[in-house]
């Protein structure tokens, strides 16, 4: 990595995260900064947008991260609540620190409500991951990652179709940088720490004899609002998981938001195939 000198009267980078594919974005991120010399100053400010202590704390820990240096503990909310609540309490943390600049990643609520707080306290923001699409502008992480990026200053790219898709909305050239992926450098630096996967479905109170097949196992993850908040979205989804967990044995570590939704909707039935793996939130 190269070196930077960062200049005496410089202020903090302050990196912003609020849900847990935040923390594992930015966790080789901060890592980076410690390992320069002299050490970039940095300011880790956490929205609280993620509160659960199984997705939160855990992860924390799980990722080496350090403890955040302010938690502006904003909770759940509608989208409207929620981004505007972080700014509100997010802007007195700029006033206050008077930072070099504002780093988001992803494209969470969190991201969009503290870029646009910088860009008008006039701080740079930077983006990692920009770039990135789905062009269903139904998704609000699509509104997220729209908007973060026509307004930030610099733009880390992790794979080249990303700089196609902004410059196609019209953003500078010079603004963009393809730095490649963090979400691998986590990955590479946590692989000597991952549990075997019959170790964490025994730690569970199921027989890990259950994926120990010759096709092997699938893993599920189902969480995203517009699969799980309506019954009758969530019910034929649960429907086809059983009835693949009857041909393939299925690992499904249950968000608290779909566990919460299986027993609103009285779902809980559809899930009692022995070779369906329910998990709670991993590490």
């Amino acid at each position: 990595m190269s070196r930077l000198t960062w200049p005496a009267d410089l202020g903090p980078v302050i990196c912003v995260v609020g849900a847990r594919p935040n923390f594992m974005k930015m966790a080789p991120i901060l890592r980076a900064f410690a390992a320069n010399t002299p050490a970039i100053p940095t300011l880790l400010v956490h929205t609280g947008q993620h509160y659960d202590k199984d997705m939160n704390d855990k992860l924390f820990e799980d990722l080496r991260l350090p403890r955040p240096d302010i938690n502006l503990e904003v909770g759940s909310g509608s989208h409207a609540v929620q981004t505007a609540e972080v700014m509100r309490r997010f802007e007195p943390v700029i006033d206050l620190h008077q930072p070099s600049c504002v780093l988001v990643v992803g494209d969470v609520n969190s991201t969009l409500a503290c870029t646009l707080v910088g860009v008008k306290k006039g701080v740079p923001v930077v983006h990692v991951e920009a770039g990135l699409r789905s062009y269903d502008r139904k998704m609000p992480e699509e509104i997220n990652r729209v908007l973060t990026d026509q307004v930030a200053d610099l733009l880390y790219t992790t794979e080249r179709s990303a700089e196609a898709n902004l410059l196609r909305e019209g953003v500078d050239a010079e603004r963009v940088r393809f730095v490649g992926n963090v979400m691998i450098d986590s990955l590479l630096h946590n692989r000597e720490f991952a549990r075997p996967p019959a170790r964490a479905i025994a730690a569970a109170g199921f027989d890990p004899a259950v994926i120990a097949t010759p096709a092997g196992y699938g893993v599920v993850t189902l969480h995203r609002p517009s699969n799980v908040d309506h019954r009758d979205t969530l019910a034929p989804l649960l429907e086809v998981l059983s009835e693949i967990a009857r041909q393939l044995p299925l690992v499904f570590a249950m968000h608290p938001r779909t566990r919460t939704n299986i027993e609103r909707f009285g779902l809980q039935g559809l899930l009692d195939d022995s070779r369906l793996v329910l998990l709670p939130p991993q590490g």
